[in-house]
């Protein structure tokens, strides 16, 4: 058995994350930095890749030491829904608000699941996009509308 092969999945997976930990902190190294107390711009995004980058050093470090499944098919239908179901909602926030955009992302990235259920996904849905509106609109006061123009004022 090569070394290569004995955990094939924890192998690519810490690549991955190395390589977008190690990412984010390039894209974030020419903006101020600031402190725990006054975050700048680059904290959360060079605090988060090198957290990324982290955990991607100990998956690399296990997939020598443990052996595991092969990686699979690349599933390229589910990837499809959920790239998609990400446009849509970029495309429906404004129009349509929040809620109904928060809605539409979470049933239509359900439906990449093998496991789905109509009404599993919708009371999932519901309760996120309820919780998001608390969160960002209420809470943090981030201008985005509830309901959008499409529907009422």
């Amino acid at each position: 058995m090569r070394i290569l092969d004995r955990n094939p999945k924890d192998l690519w997976t810490g690549v991955l994350f190395i390589a977008l930990g190690l990412a984010a902190v390039y894209f974030a190294k020419n903006q101020p930095i600031g402190t725990a107390m006054r975050m700048g711009p680059a904290y959360f995004p060079t605090m988060l890749g090198l957290l990324l980058a982290v955990i991607g050093i100990a998956l690399l470090a296990r997939s020598f030491l443990r052996s595991g499944p092969p990686v699979g098919a690349f599933a390229l239908g589910k990837v499809g829904w959920i790239t998609g179901s990400i446009l849509l909602f970029g495309l429906l926030l404004r129009g349509m608000g929040l809620l109904i955009a928060i809605i539409v992302i979470v049933v239509l990235s359900a439906y990449a699941s093998q496991r789905f259920r109509w009404p599993v996904a919708l009371l999932l849905a519901v309760g996120i996009a309820l919780s998001s509106v608390i969160v960002f609109i209420v809470f943090l006061g981030i201008p985005i509308p509830i309901i959008g123009t499409w529907i009422g004022d």
